[in-house]
């Protein structure tokens, strides 16, 4: 799999991976731009409202028929939080039959989507605007029905205030309930002109064939005075000094626990390998520390796993608790990261560790839907090796690496998600 990295345009910088092993055509485009809490939710209602019609095809019918003469390709909108960068773009998905022009096709029917909006007065239409403002409120006000999903977010509103991170990638409500045609017209015509974009694309053609057909598809792109000051702020160390606990009462069938952990010094010169090992083993895989202690041998909880955000330097634990067990396996937990840091764990569990963030990785190699993620975590951390080379590093490496990463976890913050009737009950 060829992977070639180029800037096309200004400020327009397209990964290409090469590779004849999907039937279909991959092509991404996306604006970045700084989480904000004034236009997060302007940027993500935007590439819903674009896909709403163009000039040539003005309403979701035309653009739906298009895409039928495409060979039944797709274009969505996409809205993601990439650490403190708010990614806002298209999502397209087209087959791809030899040196046809589907490419040309798909990349100058995005381009038209992104660039050439369906307006009246040179304004987006207040019917498709007003549309999407209220599909976004009910996007938003849906977040709290998936409780463990509200519980990650809560825990990191809670524990980072002040800082980006702590901004949800659909704005909130308020902000969302504002949103008028005229307004997001302006911002529309600022983020083009000032947001660097990131293109992606996977299938069988060439490099060159595909930056030709982009150049083109972008070629009305604006382009102003570009944002490149784009980045995620790394706070190495705890807001106080110890973990600051926030409780909340709901309506939930089980407690809802997170937790949220600095990295430390292990992000002033990450081993992204070592970092990535280090989460499979504590919390991870199916055979993690975390797993095997609180879920199986103490039964302390219904789940519990942990994953990494590399762009913001954290690692969050979750669980389903019983809150007469939450401070035993607050304890058993701790007890388990403390571990990491001594390096009491056995050959056996780096092994399968590193077997599963190895195995994980090239089963990248297998979905083009998760390689764009991938390489567009890469792009924005400054890495340029791909799947392949992290599986090596990662079976490369060692018990002094693990201790060397874990050395810094610090617990910033603790959220607990409780039943309304369990607390009364204990009252």
């Amino acid at each position: 799999m060829r992977s070639v990295r180029r800037e096309i345009m200004p400020g327009v910088f397209l990964t290409s991976l090469q590779t004849d092993k999907f039937k279909t055509g991959l092509l991404r485009a996306c604006l970045l731009a700084p989480l904000d809490r004034e236009t997060a939710a302007k940027n993500a209602i935007l590439p819903s409202v674009l896909c709403r019609g163009t000039v040539r095809y003005p309403d979701m019918a035309a653009l739906g028929a298009r895409l039928d003469e495409l060979g039944g390709a797709e274009l969505s909108p996409t809205v993601r939080k990439l650490g403190e960068i708010q990614a806002v773009g298209l999502a397209a998905d087209f087959v791809e039959t030899g040196n046809d022009a589907a490419l040309e096709d798909m990349a100058a029917l995005l381009g038209e989507v992104l660039l050439a909006p369906n307006t009246r007065g040179g304004l987006l239409l207040p019917g498709y605007v007003e549309s999407e403002r209220e599909k976004l409120l009910e996007d938003i006000r849906a977040r709290v029905n998936d409780r463990t999903e509200y519980a990650r977010s809560r825990l990191l509103e809670l524990m980072c205030p002040g800082e980006a991170y702590a901004i949800d990638a659909l704005g909130d409500e308020e902000t969302a309930a504002d949103i008028g045609y005229v307004a997001l017209t302006r911002h529309y015509r600022v983020l083009l002109a000032s947001s660097p974009v990131e293109v992606f694309y996977c299938g069988a053609a060439d490099p060159d064939r595909v930056a030709a057909a982009m150049v083109d598809a972008l070629s009305t792109l604006p382009r102003g005075e570009l944002d490149f000051d784009i980045g995620t702020d790394i706070r190495l160390n705890t807001v106080d000094e110890g973990a600051r606990v926030f409780t909340e009462e709901m309506d939930v069938g089980q407690g809802k626990l997170a937790m949220g952990w600095r990295l430390g010094d292990a992000m002033e010169d990450p081993d992204m390998a070592a970092l990535r090992v280090m989460n499979a083993l504590l919390g991870g895989s199916a055979g993690s520390k975390l797993f095997a202690a609180v879920r199986e041998k103490m039964s302390l909880c219904y789940y519990i796993y942990s994953s990494l955000d590399l762009m913001k330097g954290l690692l969050l634990i979750e669980s389903g608790v019983d809150p007469a067990d939450y401070d035993k396996a607050l304890a058993e937990i701790g007890r388990q990261v403390q571990a990491l840091k001594d390096g009491d764990f056995t050959n056996e569990e780096l092994t399968a560790a590193k077997r599963t963030v190895s195995s994980d990785t090239l089963a990248l190699l297998d979905d083009p839907e998760r390689l764009e993620p991938f390489w567009l975590g890469q792009d924005l951390l400054g890495l340029d090796y791909g799947p392949e080379e992290l599986a090596a590093l990662a079976e490369d490496v060692t018990r002094g690496d693990i201790i060397k990463a874990a050395a810094g976890l610090a617990c910033d913050g603790v959220y607990f998600l409780r039943s309304r009737e369990e607390e009364d009950g204990e009252d």
